[in-house]
């Protein structure tokens, strides 16, 4: 039952993820989530996120970005990463993973989903088949019902590095 919410993949930041070798093994196009996945929560595109973002185009990734946030947010920070994005995605719905994949012109199988939430991004990326890779959260500093969801996150995880 826990299972649904395990990611394919853990790593403690988005930053250190071998994307060239991603590539080689088919993956074309990366959704990520935004806030505590590439910059903590609210904060701008830090030039460590706009290199990350020059180095996907340079080896053929698209992107998405895939945020349950508002549109100024997930635009602003779009514009300064260059990439394709989606706001009020719905996550963990499937629609938004969906159109996501439409918007970069690929599928299930060479797609990739990087963020930091179990109960949002992973299950979202599982539900619709993506590849998932969970990263820890950047900034301890947290909205109330972020800290709750991080709470109800412990024991899935718990499991999740047991069965590893």
């Amino acid at each position: 039952m826990l299972q649904e919410f395990y990611p394919n993949e853990e790593v403690t930041s988005a930053y250190q993820i071998d994307y060239a070798s991603l590539y080689r093994q088919g993956y074309k196009g990366i959704i990520f989530d935004i806030d505590n996945t590439l910059v903590p929560h609210g904060a701008p595109a830090d030039e460590r996120a706009i290199a990350l973002f020059d180095q996907l185009r340079a080896l053929g990734f698209q992107t998405v970005l895939l945020s349950n946030n508002k549109e100024p947010r997930v635009k602003g920070f779009a514009e300064q990463v260059n990439s394709l994005y989606l706001y009020k995605a719905g996550k963990p719905g499937e629609k938004g993973y969906k159109k996501a994949m439409e918007l970069m012109g690929t599928h299930k199988a060479n797609t990739l989903f990087i963020g930091d939430q179990l109960f949002t991004d992973i299950w979202g990326a599982k539900r619709v088949g993506i590849h998932s890779i969970l990263t820890k959260p950047i900034d301890p500093k947290e909205e109330i019902q972020i800290v709750l969801k991080r709470l109800l996150e412990k024991p899935v995880l718990y499991f999740y590095h047991r069965k590893a």
